[in-house]
Protein backbone atom coordinates (compact mmCIF):
# COMPACT_ATOMS: atom_id res chain seq x y z
CA UNK A 1 0.00 0.00 0.00
CA UNK A 2 1.28 3.18 -1.21
CA UNK A 3 1.08 6.59 1.26
CA UNK A 4 -1.66 8.62 0.83
CA UNK A 5 -1.75 11.97 -0.47
CA UNK A 6 -3.79 14.64 1.22
CA UNK A 7 -4.15 18.21 0.02
CA UNK A 8 -5.96 20.28 2.43
CA UNK A 9 -7.38 23.26 0.10
CA UNK A 10 -9.42 26.60 1.09
CA UNK A 11 -10.19 30.39 1.43
CA UNK A 12 -7.41 31.96 3.59
CA UNK A 13 -8.06 31.62 7.39
CA UNK A 14 -11.14 28.63 7.08
CA UNK A 15 -9.63 26.56 9.44
CA UNK A 16 -6.99 24.30 7.29
CA UNK A 17 -4.27 24.16 9.44
CA UNK A 18 -6.39 23.71 12.66
CA UNK A 19 -8.22 20.97 10.62
CA UNK A 20 -4.63 19.29 9.82
CA UNK A 21 -3.30 19.57 13.34
CA UNK A 22 -6.72 17.77 15.11
CA UNK A 23 -6.53 15.06 12.41
CA UNK A 24 -2.75 14.64 13.01
CA UNK A 25 -2.89 15.20 16.81
CA UNK A 26 -0.17 17.07 17.04
CA UNK A 27 0.54 20.89 16.42
CA UNK A 28 2.36 20.53 13.21
CA UNK A 29 0.55 23.26 10.89
CA UNK A 30 0.91 27.05 12.64
CA UNK A 31 -2.86 28.53 13.40
CA UNK A 32 -2.98 32.16 13.53
CA UNK A 33 -5.81 34.64 13.02
CA UNK A 34 -3.66 36.67 10.79
CA UNK A 35 -4.12 35.73 6.97
CA UNK A 36 -1.58 34.04 4.83
CA UNK A 37 -0.21 32.20 7.55
CA UNK A 38 0.44 29.66 5.98
CA UNK A 39 2.83 30.36 2.44
CA UNK A 40 4.22 27.71 0.51
CA UNK A 41 2.46 24.30 1.15
CA UNK A 42 3.59 21.95 3.89
CA UNK A 43 3.54 18.34 3.90
CA UNK A 44 3.06 16.43 6.79
CA UNK A 45 3.83 12.44 7.16
CA UNK A 46 1.77 10.85 9.89
CA UNK A 47 -0.42 7.78 10.42
CA UNK A 48 -3.89 7.88 10.33
CA UNK A 49 -6.16 5.32 12.72
CA UNK A 50 -7.69 3.19 10.38
CA UNK A 51 -6.18 4.83 6.68
CA UNK A 52 -2.17 4.38 7.05
CA UNK A 53 0.73 6.33 6.17
CA UNK A 54 -0.42 10.01 4.96
CA UNK A 55 0.88 12.85 3.84
CA UNK A 56 -1.13 16.04 4.53
CA UNK A 57 -0.25 18.83 2.42
CA UNK A 58 -1.36 22.15 4.21
CA UNK A 59 -1.61 24.92 1.09
CA UNK A 60 -1.64 28.20 1.17
CA UNK A 61 -5.47 30.12 0.96
CA UNK A 62 -6.19 29.99 -2.68
CA UNK A 63 -8.25 33.32 -2.40
CA UNK A 64 -4.99 35.21 -1.54
CA UNK A 65 -4.96 38.27 -3.91
CA UNK A 66 -1.59 40.15 -2.80
CA UNK A 67 1.29 39.97 -5.51
CA UNK A 68 3.23 37.26 -2.76
CA UNK A 69 -0.33 35.46 -2.65
CA UNK A 70 -0.45 35.16 -6.33
CA UNK A 71 2.47 32.98 -6.05
CA UNK A 72 1.59 30.83 -3.26
CA UNK A 73 -1.85 30.09 -4.96
CA UNK A 74 0.27 28.83 -8.54
CA UNK A 75 2.29 26.74 -5.90
CA UNK A 76 -0.91 25.24 -4.25
CA UNK A 77 -2.67 24.55 -7.37
CA UNK A 78 0.32 22.81 -8.62
CA UNK A 79 0.04 20.21 -5.82
CA UNK A 80 -2.90 18.96 -6.94
CA UNK A 81 -0.96 16.59 -9.40
CA UNK A 82 0.72 15.24 -6.09
CA UNK A 83 -2.38 14.69 -4.36
CA UNK A 84 -4.18 11.51 -4.52
CA UNK A 85 -7.46 12.96 -2.73
CA UNK A 86 -8.40 16.75 -1.83
CA UNK A 87 -10.44 18.25 1.82
CA UNK A 88 -11.48 21.58 0.84
CA UNK A 89 -12.16 23.63 3.76
CA UNK A 90 -15.32 26.05 3.60
CA UNK A 91 -15.61 29.25 6.09
CA UNK A 92 -18.90 28.90 8.35
CA UNK A 93 -20.59 27.59 5.39
CA UNK A 94 -18.77 30.34 2.61
CA UNK A 95 -17.38 28.83 -0.68
CA UNK A 96 -15.57 31.50 -2.54
CA UNK A 97 -15.14 32.23 -6.28
CA UNK A 98 -11.32 30.09 -6.40
CA UNK A 99 -13.01 27.44 -3.49
CA UNK A 100 -15.34 26.63 -6.50
CA UNK A 101 -13.09 27.57 -9.53
CA UNK A 102 -10.96 24.95 -7.42
CA UNK A 103 -13.93 21.97 -6.84
CA UNK A 104 -14.19 22.31 -10.73
CA UNK A 105 -10.43 22.03 -11.76
CA UNK A 106 -11.02 18.70 -9.39
CA UNK A 107 -13.62 17.24 -11.19
CA UNK A 108 -11.48 17.95 -14.37
CA UNK A 109 -8.69 16.03 -12.93
CA UNK A 110 -10.84 12.89 -11.47
CA UNK A 111 -9.45 13.64 -7.90
CA UNK A 112 -11.86 12.48 -5.06
CA UNK A 113 -12.93 15.09 -2.56
CA UNK A 114 -15.00 16.64 -0.08
CA UNK A 115 -15.97 19.45 1.71
CA UNK A 116 -15.41 19.90 5.67
CA UNK A 117 -17.76 23.19 6.55
CA UNK A 118 -15.81 24.59 9.41
CA UNK A 119 -16.18 26.44 12.32
CA UNK A 120 -20.21 25.08 12.72
CA UNK A 121 -19.89 27.21 16.33
CA UNK A 122 -19.37 30.23 14.99
CA UNK A 123 -22.63 32.61 15.35
CA UNK A 124 -23.06 33.13 11.45
CA UNK A 125 -22.28 29.68 10.59
CA UNK A 126 -24.54 28.40 7.70
CA UNK A 127 -25.17 25.35 5.80
CA UNK A 128 -23.87 24.24 2.60
CA UNK A 129 -24.11 21.76 -0.32
CA UNK A 130 -21.76 21.43 -3.08
CA UNK A 131 -22.91 19.27 -6.25
CA UNK A 132 -21.20 16.03 -6.89
CA UNK A 133 -19.51 15.19 -3.46
CA UNK A 134 -20.63 15.55 0.87
CA UNK A 135 -20.44 18.51 3.17
CA UNK A 136 -19.42 17.34 6.62
CA UNK A 137 -19.88 20.24 8.73
CA UNK A 138 -16.79 20.18 11.60
CA UNK A 139 -15.78 22.42 14.36
CA UNK A 140 -12.01 21.36 15.59
CA UNK A 141 -13.58 21.69 19.28
CA UNK A 142 -15.34 18.39 18.31
CA UNK A 143 -14.09 14.77 18.83
CA UNK A 144 -17.00 13.07 17.12
CA UNK A 145 -16.05 15.34 13.98
CA UNK A 146 -12.66 14.73 13.89
CA UNK A 147 -13.50 10.82 13.66
CA UNK A 148 -16.09 11.75 10.66
CA UNK A 149 -13.48 13.71 8.42
CA UNK A 150 -11.00 9.97 9.25
CA UNK A 151 -14.20 7.87 8.26
CA UNK A 152 -15.00 10.14 4.87
CA UNK A 153 -11.13 10.01 3.79
CA UNK A 154 -11.19 6.29 3.91
CA UNK A 155 -14.46 6.52 2.13
CA UNK A 156 -12.79 8.94 -0.58
CA UNK A 157 -9.67 7.70 -0.86
CA UNK A 158 -8.80 6.17 -4.34
CA UNK A 159 -8.66 2.25 -4.93
CA UNK A 160 -5.13 2.14 -6.37
CA UNK A 161 -3.86 3.20 -2.85
CA UNK A 162 -5.75 0.62 -1.11
CA UNK A 163 -4.32 -1.97 -3.71
CA UNK A 164 -0.55 -3.85 -3.29
CA UNK A 165 1.33 -2.52 -6.28
CA UNK A 166 2.78 -6.05 -7.67
CA UNK A 167 6.67 -5.73 -7.72
CA UNK A 168 7.84 -9.43 -8.18
CA UNK A 169 4.40 -11.30 -6.86
CA UNK A 170 3.72 -12.88 -10.41
CA UNK A 171 7.08 -13.47 -11.77
CA UNK A 172 8.41 -15.56 -8.53
CA UNK A 173 6.64 -18.50 -6.33
CA UNK A 174 7.72 -20.11 -2.79
CA UNK A 175 11.28 -21.16 -2.28
CA UNK A 176 12.29 -19.87 -5.32
CA UNK A 177 15.69 -18.38 -5.51
CA UNK A 178 15.90 -14.97 -6.22
CA UNK A 179 19.32 -13.07 -6.77
CA UNK A 180 19.82 -9.23 -6.04
CA UNK A 181 22.51 -7.74 -7.25
CA UNK A 182 23.58 -4.41 -4.75
CA UNK A 183 26.49 -2.48 -5.84
CA UNK A 184 28.23 -0.63 -3.05
CA UNK A 185 29.97 1.98 -4.36
CA UNK A 186 30.59 6.11 -3.79
CA UNK A 187 26.98 6.53 -5.00
CA UNK A 188 25.75 4.25 -2.70
CA UNK A 189 24.00 5.57 0.92
CA UNK A 190 26.09 5.28 3.73
CA UNK A 191 25.44 1.95 5.98
CA UNK A 192 21.88 1.44 3.97
CA UNK A 193 20.40 -0.16 0.94
CA UNK A 194 18.10 2.25 -1.39
CA UNK A 195 14.37 1.88 -1.71
CA UNK A 196 14.36 0.04 -4.57
CA UNK A 197 16.54 -2.73 -2.97
CA UNK A 198 14.70 -3.09 0.65
CA UNK A 199 11.34 -2.89 -1.07
CA UNK A 200 12.53 -5.58 -3.39
CA UNK A 201 14.14 -7.78 -0.81
CA UNK A 202 11.02 -7.66 1.67
CA UNK A 203 8.16 -8.17 -1.75
CA UNK A 204 10.71 -11.69 -2.45
CA UNK A 205 10.41 -12.94 1.73
CA UNK A 206 6.42 -11.94 1.31
CA UNK A 207 6.26 -14.63 -1.12
CA UNK A 208 7.95 -16.87 0.91
CA UNK A 209 11.21 -17.07 -1.78
CA UNK A 210 14.89 -16.86 -0.65
CA UNK A 211 17.00 -13.57 -1.17
CA UNK A 212 20.43 -13.79 -2.32
CA UNK A 213 22.21 -10.40 -2.01
CA UNK A 214 25.45 -9.86 -3.63
CA UNK A 215 27.85 -7.34 -5.26
CA UNK A 216 29.14 -7.45 -8.53
CA UNK A 217 32.41 -9.06 -8.12
CA UNK A 218 30.70 -12.25 -6.06
CA UNK A 219 27.84 -12.87 -8.15
CA UNK A 220 30.04 -15.19 -10.86
CA UNK A 221 30.95 -17.18 -7.85
CA UNK A 222 27.39 -17.65 -6.49
CA UNK A 223 26.00 -18.79 -9.77
CA UNK A 224 28.64 -21.60 -9.98
CA UNK A 225 27.40 -23.13 -7.06
CA UNK A 226 24.68 -25.72 -7.54
CA UNK A 227 21.95 -23.62 -7.01
CA UNK A 228 18.68 -23.30 -9.48
CA UNK A 229 18.43 -19.32 -9.96
CA UNK A 230 14.96 -18.15 -11.11
CA UNK A 231 15.93 -14.94 -12.15
CA UNK A 232 18.89 -12.32 -11.36
CA UNK A 233 17.71 -8.27 -10.55
CA UNK A 234 20.44 -6.19 -10.63
CA UNK A 235 21.33 -2.21 -9.89
CA UNK A 236 20.82 -0.66 -13.48
CA UNK A 237 24.27 0.91 -13.67
CA UNK A 238 25.75 -2.36 -13.30
CA UNK A 239 24.28 -3.97 -16.25
CA UNK A 240 26.80 -4.66 -18.33
CA UNK A 241 28.98 -6.76 -16.69
CA UNK A 242 25.71 -8.55 -15.24
CA UNK A 243 24.74 -9.20 -18.36
CA UNK A 244 28.04 -10.75 -19.08
CA UNK A 245 28.34 -13.02 -16.23
CA UNK A 246 24.34 -14.53 -15.79
CA UNK A 247 23.94 -17.10 -18.51
CA UNK A 248 21.09 -16.48 -21.12
CA UNK A 249 18.98 -19.58 -19.65
CA UNK A 250 18.36 -17.26 -16.40
CA UNK A 251 16.26 -14.34 -16.81
CA UNK A 252 17.80 -11.21 -15.71
CA UNK A 253 15.92 -7.17 -14.98
CA UNK A 254 16.64 -4.62 -12.73
CA UNK A 255 15.36 -3.16 -9.82
CA UNK A 256 14.47 0.34 -12.16
CA UNK A 257 12.65 -2.17 -14.81
CA UNK A 258 10.57 -3.58 -12.01
CA UNK A 259 9.43 -0.05 -10.68
CA UNK A 260 8.79 1.48 -14.16
CA UNK A 261 6.35 -2.07 -14.77
CA UNK A 262 4.62 -1.10 -11.66
CA UNK A 263 4.18 2.25 -11.15
CA UNK A 264 4.72 3.75 -14.66
CA UNK A 265 3.60 3.08 -18.53
CA UNK A 266 6.38 0.28 -19.14
CA UNK A 267 5.45 -0.25 -23.09
CA UNK A 268 5.53 3.74 -23.00
CA UNK A 269 9.00 3.55 -21.43
CA UNK A 270 10.14 0.75 -24.14
CA UNK A 271 9.00 2.32 -27.08
CA UNK A 272 10.16 6.02 -26.28
CA UNK A 273 13.68 4.54 -25.33
CA UNK A 274 14.58 4.21 -29.33
CA UNK A 275 14.16 7.56 -30.06
CA UNK A 276 17.83 8.39 -28.38
CA UNK A 277 18.49 7.07 -32.19
CA UNK A 278 17.07 9.78 -33.75
CA UNK A 279 17.90 12.72 -31.74
CA UNK A 280 19.53 15.33 -33.70
CA UNK A 281 22.10 17.81 -32.77
CA UNK A 282 20.93 20.77 -30.49
CA UNK A 283 18.23 18.52 -28.99
CA UNK A 284 16.64 19.41 -25.10
CA UNK A 285 16.03 16.09 -23.10
CA UNK A 286 14.79 16.07 -19.80
CA UNK A 287 16.08 14.24 -16.26
CA UNK A 288 13.41 13.66 -14.35
CA UNK A 289 14.84 12.86 -10.98
CA UNK A 290 11.97 12.09 -7.97
CA UNK A 291 13.96 12.59 -4.75
CA UNK A 292 16.00 14.85 -2.70
CA UNK A 293 19.43 13.25 -2.74
CA UNK A 294 22.22 15.98 -3.39
CA UNK A 295 23.63 14.46 -6.53
CA UNK A 296 27.47 15.83 -5.68
CA UNK A 297 29.01 12.56 -6.43
CA UNK A 298 31.33 12.26 -9.57
CA UNK A 299 29.19 8.74 -10.58
CA UNK A 300 25.54 10.63 -10.06
CA UNK A 301 23.31 8.59 -12.49
CA UNK A 302 21.18 11.47 -13.46
CA UNK A 303 23.83 14.55 -13.93
CA UNK A 304 26.78 12.85 -15.02
CA UNK A 305 26.54 8.75 -16.11
CA UNK A 306 22.87 8.87 -18.08
CA UNK A 307 23.76 12.09 -20.37
CA UNK A 308 27.23 10.98 -21.16
CA UNK A 309 25.27 7.26 -22.13
CA UNK A 310 22.76 9.16 -24.32
CA UNK A 311 25.07 11.03 -26.16
CA UNK A 312 27.41 7.94 -27.31
CA UNK A 313 24.82 6.12 -27.85
CA UNK A 314 22.99 9.15 -30.09
CA UNK A 315 26.25 10.20 -31.19
CA UNK A 316 24.77 13.93 -31.06
CA UNK A 317 25.56 17.11 -29.00
CA UNK A 318 23.17 17.37 -27.03
CA UNK A 319 21.25 19.82 -24.16
CA UNK A 320 20.40 17.94 -21.01
CA UNK A 321 18.30 19.90 -17.78
CA UNK A 322 17.50 17.87 -14.88
CA UNK A 323 14.34 18.34 -12.17
CA UNK A 324 14.69 16.73 -8.91
CA UNK A 325 11.95 16.23 -6.31
CA UNK A 326 8.33 17.08 -7.70
CA UNK A 327 9.18 20.07 -9.22
CA UNK A 328 6.91 21.36 -12.03
CA UNK A 329 8.12 20.36 -15.55
CA UNK A 330 9.36 23.46 -18.17
CA UNK A 331 6.33 25.56 -19.84
CA UNK A 332 8.59 24.85 -23.22
CA UNK A 333 7.81 20.92 -22.46
CA UNK A 334 7.25 20.01 -25.57
CA UNK A 335 10.10 21.47 -26.81
CA UNK A 336 12.09 18.99 -25.37
CA UNK A 337 13.51 15.31 -27.75
CA UNK A 338 13.04 13.25 -25.04
CA UNK A 339 12.53 12.46 -21.00
CA UNK A 340 13.93 10.33 -19.05
CA UNK A 341 12.53 10.10 -15.65
CA UNK A 342 13.93 8.30 -12.65
CA UNK A 343 12.58 4.74 -11.07
CA UNK A 344 10.05 6.61 -8.78
CA UNK A 345 10.72 4.89 -5.94
CA UNK A 346 10.36 7.63 -3.81
CA UNK A 347 6.79 8.78 -5.39
CA UNK A 348 3.51 7.40 -5.52
CA UNK A 349 1.88 5.74 -9.04
CA UNK A 350 -0.54 8.31 -8.87
CA UNK A 351 2.39 11.32 -8.97
CA UNK A 352 4.29 9.48 -11.40
CA UNK A 353 0.63 9.20 -13.82
CA UNK A 354 0.30 12.53 -13.52
CA UNK A 355 3.85 13.34 -15.00
CA UNK A 356 3.47 10.85 -17.39
CA UNK A 357 0.03 12.32 -18.72
CA UNK A 358 2.00 15.77 -19.25
CA UNK A 359 4.80 14.18 -20.84
CA UNK A 360 2.18 12.85 -23.67
CA UNK A 361 0.07 15.73 -23.99
CA UNK A 362 3.16 17.52 -24.96
CA UNK A 363 3.94 14.83 -27.75
CA UNK A 364 7.33 14.03 -26.01
CA UNK A 365 8.69 10.34 -25.73
CA UNK A 366 9.25 9.06 -22.02
CA UNK A 367 11.65 6.48 -21.08
CA UNK A 368 13.30 5.37 -17.26
CA UNK A 369 16.84 5.36 -16.16
CA UNK A 370 16.98 1.26 -16.33
CA UNK A 371 14.99 0.77 -19.61
CA UNK A 372 17.68 3.83 -21.03
CA UNK A 373 20.53 2.06 -19.59
CA UNK A 374 19.46 -0.92 -20.81
CA UNK A 375 18.95 0.14 -24.37
CA UNK A 376 22.23 1.67 -24.52
CA UNK A 377 24.33 -1.41 -22.96
CA UNK A 378 22.35 -3.14 -25.96
CA UNK A 379 20.61 -5.57 -24.04
CA UNK A 380 17.03 -4.27 -23.83
CA UNK A 381 15.76 -7.42 -25.23
CA UNK A 382 16.84 -9.74 -22.98
CA UNK A 383 16.13 -7.45 -19.68
CA UNK A 384 12.18 -7.10 -21.02
CA UNK A 385 11.22 -10.11 -23.07
CA UNK A 386 10.29 -12.42 -19.55
CA UNK A 387 7.11 -9.34 -19.45
CA UNK A 388 5.71 -9.33 -23.12
CA UNK A 389 6.38 -6.44 -24.08
CA UNK A 390 6.74 -5.23 -27.91
CA UNK A 391 10.50 -3.84 -28.15
CA UNK A 392 10.05 -3.05 -32.13
CA UNK A 393 8.87 0.50 -32.36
Amino acid sequence: MEKLYIGIYGSVNSGKSSLINRLAGQEISIVSAKKGTTTDPVKKLIELDGIGPCVLIDSAGINDSTELGSARVDKTMQTVDIVDMAIIVADAGVLTDEDKDLINFLKEKGKPFFVVNNKKDKENYQTLTVEGTEVYEFSCKTDKDVKAILKAIQKYRPGYVVKKLVLLDDLIKKDDVVVLVTPIDTAAPEGRLILPQMNAIRNVLDNNAINVVVQVDQLETFLKLPVKVKIVVTDSQAFKRVNEIVPPNIPLTSFSILFARMKGDFEYYVQSVRKIAKLKDGDKVLILESCSHSGISCEDIGRVKLPKMIREKSGKKLDFKIITNLEPLPKDLASYGLVVQCGGCMVTKNQLGARIGHVKEAGVPMTNYGVTIAYCTGILDRVTEMFNIPVEA
